[in-house]
């Protein structure tokens, strides 16, 4: 299998990418993103791309996938509608829309966030732009889509948060999640259990096209 992930050098991305350079069944991953994860490994090829909403320059390095992991996301904290859907739906969609007519038989996960809104009409602004996202996607003619919907996320094997917030947040909480996944185990997960079920959904499907955070842990 050849995997393409989007946002390799975020908290997800790391998790993702680990689980894909660990699996024997991945013969190549291919990263984009503005900047590179630093990381070295015989199946792994990284492109820095500068405009992440037009790929016409790079499409002959990202045909032949099959299946892409779209990591890359940003807090809505302090941003306007408009800012916020500019980078979470026009940059998701300029790659799907590209890689659906490259590589017509590709698995394309997202990931999203526990809580967005496939209404879009909801009271929160950015489940609104995660659903309007969603949504634009699975109209997609891919072989399959899923939208992942996690929850809290526990950061295993070292990696950490691109987002300072995120960083003292995991910092403080850390001492208590293993007690929260025992008592809270439908709303918690790691970045291991992400990357595992994004590569067991890539290879065998999901029974439906939006998993929430549960629906991940039982993958």
């Amino acid at each position: 299998m050849k995997v393409l992930i989007f946002g390799a050098t975020g908290m997800v991305g790391q998790g993702v990418l680990r689980e894909c350079l660990l699996d024997p069944d991945v013969s190549e991953v291919v990263t984009i993103g503005r900047s590179a994860t630093g990381q070295s490994h015989a199946r792994l090829r990284e492109i820095v791309h500068a405009d992440l909403t037009d790929y016409t320059a790079i499409e002959s390095q990202i045909t032949g996938f099959d299946a892409c992991f779209f990591c890359l996301g940003i807090a809505s904290a302090g941003m306007s509608e408009a800012d916020y859907r500019r980078i979470t739906y026009d940059i998701a969609l300029a790659a799907a829309r590209t890689l659906v007519r490259l590589n017509p038989a590709m698995v394309f996960v997202y990931v999203s966030g526990a809580s967005t809104d496939s209404s879009e009409k909801g009271r929160w602004m950015w489940a609104r732009v995660k659903g309007a996202t969603e949504n634009a996607i699975m109209r997609l003619p891919f072989k399959a889509s899923y939208m992942f919907r996690p929850g809290a996320i526990q950061p295993l094997h070292g990696i950490r948060s691109k987002t300072r917030l995120y960083r003292v947040i995991y910092d403080l909480t850390a001492p208590l999640l293993p007690l929260l996944q025992r008592w809270l185990p439908d709303s918690i997960t790691t970045t291991e259990q992400i990357g595992k079920a994004m590569l067991k959904v890539a290879r065998e499907g999901a029974p439906k096209p939006i998993l929430e955070n549960a629906d991940i842990n039982r993958l």
